[in-house]
């Protein structure tokens, strides 16, 4: 079985991606893809992380969890979808002890032994720590950005560092990554990947990120658009999507609203292109598919 783990990270819109992916489900499922509803499992593995600390899943393990998650024969499931936004840490312990997601590693060397027997993958939304941590922030019951950060420098976050990590901890596991600001145009493709289908595949809610951010004009005119153009490419219609995004992208939606003590532009700025370079070499790593525009 192909079992597809997403981890996060927080305030990416894992909820969007868990209502597009179950939209989806009855379609996958003559192909063996299972998506079960989270109430069926994410409070049973964090149980089970919890309890096994720095130690080995327990032989049989991994079947009682499958017997709690599908609603079908084992037999009959070839690719297994599993979403855990908190499955590193809750928000207000993101940064326990200076580090981002320090048990990281630790979860999913467990996750590894449980489904050992399985081809296991990870998927990881990233967002620019400019507007991560205000978003972060606003999670939980801290007051400041301090207080979130236990010592850590804003500028010292880097996702290439967490990813380097998790290759080191889970070696051979396959990593996709992609950058939460680029969902709206790569929202069809990232579904298709953790589903496992072919780029032609239809997928219900493909554009959905994209509305979020457009006008209802906009999106009507999209939409139309495509209808007459049946046969256009993935890549020509991810041109379309720029060119719509251009003309009428909701000025509301796209820009996010910072409320940090003590950033300015120039610190936002910073941040943004420290990031831009982080994302680029994370791409290059090797084990990492990195979903791009």
């Amino acid at each position: 079985m192909q079992v597809v783990l997403h981890a996060g990270v927080h305030a990416t819109d894992s909820d969007r991606l868990l209502k597009t992916l179950l939209r989806n489900r009855d379609g996958v499922r003559p192909l063996g893809t299972a998506v079960p509803g989270p109430g069926r499992y994410r409070r049973l593995i964090s149980e089970m992380l919890n309890s096994l600390g720095s130690g080995e899943a327990a032989p049989g393990a991994r079947d009682v969890l499958l017997d709690s998650v599908l609603d079908q024969e084992v037999g009959h499931v070839d690719r297994l979808i599993l979403l855990h936004e908190n499955l590193f840490s809750v928000p207000k312990i993101a940064f326990q002890g200076g580090v981002v997601y320090r048990k990281a590693e630790q979860r999913l060397r467990i996750c590894q032994t449980l489904f050992a027997e399985d081809d296991f993958e990870i998927f990881l939304a990233l967002r620019n720590p400019a507007t991560f941590l205000p978003a972060l922030l606003h999670a939980t019951p801290h007051d400041t950005l301090d207080q979130l950060l236990n010592g850590l420098d804003p500028f010292e976050l880097r996702w290439s560092g967490l990813v380097s990590r998790i290759l080191e901890a889970v070696p051979g596991v396959p990593i996709t990554v992609w950058c939460d600001e680029d969902s709206p145009l790569v929202w069809g493709e990232l579904v298709r990947e953790m589903v496992g289908v072919a780029p032609t595949h239809p997928i219900i809610g493909a554009y959905s990120r994209l509305s979020d951010i457009m006008t209802k004009e906009g999106m009507t005119r999209f939409r139309a658009y495509l209808a007459e153009r049946p046969d256009l490419t993935e890549i020509q219609i991810r041109r379309v999507m720029v060119a719509f995004l251009d003309k009428y992208a909701d000025p509301d939606k796209v820009d996010a609203e910072l409320d940090v003590a003590g950033w300015d532009a120039d610190i936002v700025q910073d941040l943004t292109d420290d990031y831009d370079d982080d994302v680029f070499a994370i791409g290059r790593m090797p084990g990492v598919t990195l979903i791009a525009p």
